[in-house]
C-alpha cells in the first residue's frame, strides 16, 4: 500500500460513525448490509450515514454491490490487510516478529 492510500483510509476512520460502520461490516463478512441496515444497528440518522458510506467507499475500505434492489456494502479485506501490512512493515526495527495470521473474512 501507498502512502498517500494508507493516509487515506486512515483519515477515513479517523470519525466515530465511519469507524463503527468498518467495524459492523468486518463483523458481518463478505455478505455486507445494506445501508438501512447499517443506520438501524448504529442508530445513524440516512442522511449522515450516506455520507460516511461515500467516504469509505472512496477510501477503499468498503465496496458496494447491488442485490436486486438493494446495495449491500462490505468491508474490503484485501485494503484492511494492505493497511496493516503498511503500519507493521517495519515492526520490530527489521528484526523477525512473532507471527500473526492474515486477517481474513470469516467463511460461514
Amino acid at each position: 500500500m501507498e502512502t498517500t492510500a494508507a493516509i487515506g483510509a486512515l483519515a477515513a476512520l479517523a470519525q466515530a460513525s465511519r469507524l463503527a460502520v468498518f467495524r459492523l461490516l468486518v463483523q458481518v463478512g463478505p455478505e455486507g448490509l445494506a445501508a438501512s441496515k447499517i443506520a438501524e444497528q448504529l442508530g445513524l440518522p440516512s442522511s449522515s450515514l450516506s455520507f460516511h458510506l461515500k467516504e469509505l467507499t472512496h477510501a477503499g475500505l468498503i465496496v458496494a454491490r447491488q442485490d436486486g434492489r438493494f446495495i449491500l456494502y462490505s468491508a474490503n479485506f484485501s485494503t484492511m490487510n494492505a493497511l496493516v501490512g503498511f503500519l507493521t512493515e517495519s515492526c520490530c526495527g527489521g528484526n523477525p516478529c512473532t507471527p500473526t495470521p492474515t486477517l481474513q473474512a470469516c467463511t460461514p
